[in-house]
């Protein structure tokens, strides 16, 4: 048997290189998440829920990172965006397409973006919006706990974020870090999931929730297993407003990721 010319190694090595660093690129600034079982404390599935293993950002998408998807994928810039992807709103606050208005931080969270254009850039990072399990059960963390959720001191620091205004314009990385490594859940923008409103679908389980347009409307009234809890109730009620094509000023995500548990 031959050996292959050198040249056809050096490309094939080049191509693994290449591979190897899309790979490390997609990872970057991402932590993994030890799944787990949790109750959802709101919804109309408010039963035991399984949430596998998954990697999540560490910090929401910047409005830096975001102003480099909008260059690279002009269809997405102020001006181009179709308004069923995107209401008025959509980055409103911008000076123009490619220039961030002088309010504006590079390192705040992108906000002002709809549900369409979040998953859009997840998608192009090789990655995708978290469910709503997913954020809920990452989120319940404090900076000790994997479920922080009973203390009131936990809770009275996220309801007092919900009352503070223009918080979006803060730095990514400026509140605590949580149990998992992860910046920023609470105390500076709300965050689109995958699945934002389908706790409110009627009929439905969340986990049937497999087409689009089943996402942008929802009915019946949102259940509660715990009363107590109106931080959790806010971000129910929040997520059942939106529509997949608002843009809000204090509205950013994150992206998450699945494990490849491939032998």
């Amino acid at each position: 048997m031959k050996t292959p010319p050198l040249k056809i190694i050096f490309f094939f090595a080049i191509c693994i290189g290449y591979a190897l660093n899309s790979v490390i690129a997609q990872t970057e600034n991402m932590v993994t998440v030890k799944g787990g079982v949790y109750i959802p404390l709101y919804g109309v599935d408010s039963t035991a829920v399984k949430v596998d293993d998954f990697l999540m950002d560490v910090y929401p998408v910047s409005n830096s990172e975001f102003l480099a998807f909008v260059k690279k994928y002009p269809q997405w810039k102020r001006s181009h965006v179709k308004r069923l992807f995107a209401d008025k709103n959509y980055l409103v606050l911008w000076k123009d397409d490619n220039t961030l208005s002088d309010q504006l931080k590079p390192n705040s969270p992108i906000t002002g973006i709809s549900w369409f254009a979040a998953k859009k850039y997840c998608e192009c990072q090789g990655k995708r919006l978290p469910t709503i399990d997913e954020w809920e059960y990452a989120a319940m963390a404090d900076d000790k706990t994997i479920d922080a959720r009973k203390k009131e001191t936990y809770n009275q620091y996220i309801l007092e974020w919900y009352e503070t205004p223009k918080s979006f314009n803060n730095s990514i990385g400026s509140t605590f870090k949580n149990y998992w490594g992860i910046y920023d859940l609470h105390g500076l923008v709300w965050e689109w999931t995958l699945d934002f409103n389908s706790v409110l679908i009627s009929g439905e389980s969340r986990k049937d929730v497999d087409k689009d347009s089943n996402l942008f409307c929802g009915s019946a009234a949102v259940g509660a297993s715990d009363l107590m809890n109106y931080a959790a109730f806010m971000r129910y009620a929040f997520r059942g407003s939106m529509k997949a094509n608002y843009a809000v000023k204090n509205l950013g995500f994150r992206c998450v990721k699945d494990i490849d548990i491939t032998p």
